[in-house]
């Protein structure tokens, strides 16, 4: 095998004493000296050696000095101590995939998820990879919490070599567990890093082969520092540096919060002392998490968060979205909501001050957790933010979270979350009592007596628009295997309305209803106008985006709607309205109240929140429930650069507007470099240095216009596409998406600096397949698919607003 100098590139030459006696196995100082216990070792690397009867030593650094700062491979010189490879080696019989609350939870366990068989070298180096000695390929886990990768084979080899995961919690060893140790860094081997080294400056050199087993960077797993694999970089003070927790720190939970609590077997008499004072005591969570307390250490500076996902919500995305978090924060704070819901999370941090709820999921699953809130009683009530997975997702719009999310960095969510306000919102119950007037002729087999939900948080509705719900809801149940994408979700959505609108299911519902707002009776009104669809609204936004209420301004009987005025707002559809809602219209508003009195005399579909029901004749009382907090994205410029904070804003800039396609971009977007060359100019835009996205998309879209009068044939320019966007080019590591409905939180200064990108799904771009430029065999590219330059065709843009880009 072939051995690297270890006297190369100054890496090693002037080391220290200290340093020195690490390699003979002394302890740093003398051999008397004391240093951390292996469980409690913060830097470790592929093939250090395990600590002997579990002596204090700094064994993670035996090879510190051999090929670099930390070992290139570090395994080469340990083959003689590790012994042979057995021949057949047994799979772990159970992996950890999710994070363990019982009494058997490991120190540095990590979070497993598989991963390709391919890919990044086997972190636990060639002398323990057992896969590396069979032929064929086998599969691989990642670690959610500190991304390493090992093949499934080898995870117990990561004991031999000492390796654990960032500790997420504590034992309580100490004598006072409220004093706050220093964080230690957890220093990881990276073959491929991102991102700039901390000490110099420069840019991670990357292998272009995925099996490269030189380490080029070292970075902690907390703080996401990195350096270069040189002892000039990253030297030994640093073992002992106390860890910052990074740029979110604010928001992580301490490992040192969290304890784990071994209880002991009690005496007889203080046994029957415990039975008798835990009379008058709550009763005791589920067994698994009685194991763990929270002790937090309060902090004004502290906005400690607990992230709850629902992985149903949004296709696959939640999946990802739970191990993106479980890197950024402490894994214990971030929680799957299929894992047992959300109370045992709740009930555990109730007593830290300052908390904030990030929900990810849709408006139902942020239903879910108010309302296991209400019933926990806490005092003052965290707030909540939501990150939408879901498919309407209104409430997220109407507090600025956007319609759904795309690929917006983790890292800016969570800057979004810590400076978010909290605002107000308003939460309705619905009281259900029969309906005594009504005939026994008109009861239904499928009618309930009961709602499905007895709370609400963003609309109430019968007639029409519930009908359409409750049968795609009852065919979902029947057969589910035909629900299993939102495209074909959607396409059901418009076949059971366009089939309903012919049927003329709901045209005689103001014949059996009667509503009574504040005292008012609105019966005859909803009767005149033939209404079809009845809404009670709490928020601005319904069904998907919409604007049901629109700006009554022009009118002094109605006021502005608002999530936190302690009124409901109550408006009806006709079939003609509610086709008018998607470009721009609004329903027949009615009445703004603080109580409903609304009675059916037959069986009516209703929806509350989206949960839809045959709801049988009933006397329903809709009175104000309380209001919780929630967290408002604001618009700030928490990630412009440091220069633009000590200039003065500029009266007017100009930028240069560019457009890239969405095959490019899905190519691309990972290397900012090659996407600005792919990029096609557009022309120069000259707006306010204060202009939101918002202003920006009027002259982007006006440079358009004027650009069709010049011959298009020529610039080969296409249409600009109404379901363009903006992409953010300098906030991370990579382009990004910017959800329309969030544009006007953006200032154009904060996601440009010279040049504006923008994302246009419909423009073709001429690229070369495996050629050079200027070769034969050039193709265009329509949103991905390869088209030949005769097919140079694109839909005509419609002049409203489209419902898609909302």
């Amino acid at each position: 095998m072939e051995q690297s100098n270890p006297h190369t590139e100054g890496e090693v030459e002037g080391l220290s004493r200290p340093l020195e006696a690490l390699l003979d196995g002394e302890e740093p100082g003398g051999p008397d000296s004391a240093s951390s216990s292996c469980s409690d070792l913060s830097i470790t690397t592929p093939a250090a050696q395990p600590c002997p009867n579990n002596t204090k030593s700094f064994s993670g650094l035996r090879i510190f000095g051999r090929r670099k700062a930390i070992a290139k491979a570090g395994v080469q010189d340990n083959a003689a101590q590790s012994g042979s490879i057995p021949a057949k080696c047994e799979p772990n019989k159970e992996i950890c995939n999710t994070v363990d609350w019982t009494e058997n939870a490991q120190f540095g366990q990590h979070v497993w998820f598989e991963t390709s068989p391919s890919g990044d070298f086997c972190y636990v180096g060639e002398t323990y990879c057992f896969a590396k000695s069979l032929q064929k390929s086998h599969p691989r886990h990642k670690c959610a919490s500190c991304k390493i990768a090992v093949h499934t084979v080898c995870m117990d080899q990561l004991e031999k070599i000492n390796f654990r995961c960032k500790a997420s919690f504590k034992d309580p060893g100490m004598k006072n567990v409220r004093e706050t140790p220093n964080m230690r860094h957890h220093w990881v081997h990276r073959r491929r890093q991102e991102g700039k080294c901390r000490q110099c400056g420069k840019g991670f050199t990357q292998k272009f082969s995925f099996h490269s087993k030189d380490i080029v960077a070292i970075s902690c797993s907390w703080c996401k520092q990195a350096y270069h694999n040189k002892v000039t970089c990253f030297m030994l003070q640093k073992i002992d540096e106390t860890c910052s927790l990074g740029a979110h720190a604010a928001v992580i939970i301490p490992p040192t919060w969290i304890i784990r609590v071994r209880r002991q077997q009690a005496s007889l008499k203080s046994s029957k002392r415990k039975k008798k004072t835990s009379l008058k005591a709550k009763p005791s969570k589920d067994g698994k998490w009685k194991h763990f307390v929270v002790r937090p250490i309060p902090s004004q500076l502290m906005k400690p968060l607990l992230v709850f996902v629902n992985p149903k919500s949004g296709g696959n995305q939640g999946t990802k979205i739970i191990r993106s978090f479980m890197w950024y924060l402490n894994p214990r704070q971030v929680f799957d909501l299929t894992q047992g819901g959300p109370r045992e999370g709740l009930e555990m941090y109730s007593k830290v001050p300052n908390l904030r709820i990030l929900v990810c999921g849709g408006d139902g699953t942020v239903g879910w957790i108010l309302s296991v809130l209400d019933e926990l009683q806490l005092n003052p009530q965290p707030a909540v933010a939501v990150l939408p997975l879901g498919t309407g997702n209104d409430l997220a719009r109407t507090l600025n979270w956007g319609g759904g999310y795309t690929d917006e960095p983790v890292t800016k969510i969570l800057s979004h979350v810590e400076d978010g306000n909290i605002v107000q919102l308003d939460r309705w119950n619905l009281s259900v009592e029969p309906n005594l007037e009504a005939s026994e002729e008109e009861r239904d087999d499928h009618q309930t007596d009961k709602l499905p939900i007895d709370v609400f948080n963003n609309y109430f509705s019968l007639g029409f628009d519930a009908h359409v719900t409750l049968e795609f809801h009852e065919s979902r149940e029947a057969k589910p295997e035909r629900f299993n994408s939102r495209l074909r979700n959607k396409m059901f959505y418009a076949g059971t309305a366009f089939s309903d609108f012919l049927m003329g299911s709901s045209k005689d519902l103001s014949k059996h209803i009667r509503v009574v707002c504040d005292g008012t009776d609105l019966t005859s009104k909803v009767q005149d106008m033939k209404l079809q669809c009845l809404l009670f609204l709490n928020i601005p936004r319904y069904c998907a985006g919409t604007m049901p209420w629109g700006n009554p301004s022009e009118h002094n009987d109605f006021g502005p709607q608002k999530h936190d005025d302690g009124l409901i707002e109550v408006i009806g559809f006709t079939m003609t309205s509610l086709a008018t809602l998607q470009v721009g219209g609004h329903g027949e508003r009615l009445h703004q109240c603080q109580e409903v009195i609304l009675t059916t005399f037959k069986p009516i579909p209703v929806q509350v929140d989206g949960e839809p029901c045959r709801l049988a004749p009933s006397v329903i009382h809709i009175t104000l429930r309380n209001q919780a907090n929630m967290l408002q994205k604001t618009k700030r410029r928490i990630s412009l650069p440091q220069l633009y904070d000590q200039q003065p804003m500029p009266e007017k800039v100009q930028i240069q507007v560019n457009r890239i396609s969405m095959c490019d971009y899905e190519a691309l977007h990972y290397d900012k470099e090659q996407l600005r060359e792919a990029s096609i100019p557009m022309g120069i835009i000259t707006v306010p240095g204060n202009s939101d996205l918002e202003t920006c998309r009027l002259h982007i879209e006006k440079l358009h216009e004027e650009g069709d009068g010049i011959n298009t044939d020529t610039l080969h320019m296409p249409k600009l596409s109404p379901k363009w966007c903006f992409l953010d080019s300098t906030t991370a590591d990579r382009f990004y998406r910017i959800d329309r409905g969030q544009e006007h939180l953006n200032y154009v200064t904060e996601i440009s600096q010279d040049e504006l990108f923008i994302l246009d799904p419909e423009l073709v771009t001429k690229e070369t397949v495996g050629t050079s430029p200027g070769m034969p065999g050039a193709m265009e590219t329509v949103g991905g698919c390869s088209n030949s330059a005769d097919q140079f065709a694109f839909p005509a843009c419609s002049p409203g607003p489209s419902p898609l880009c909302r």
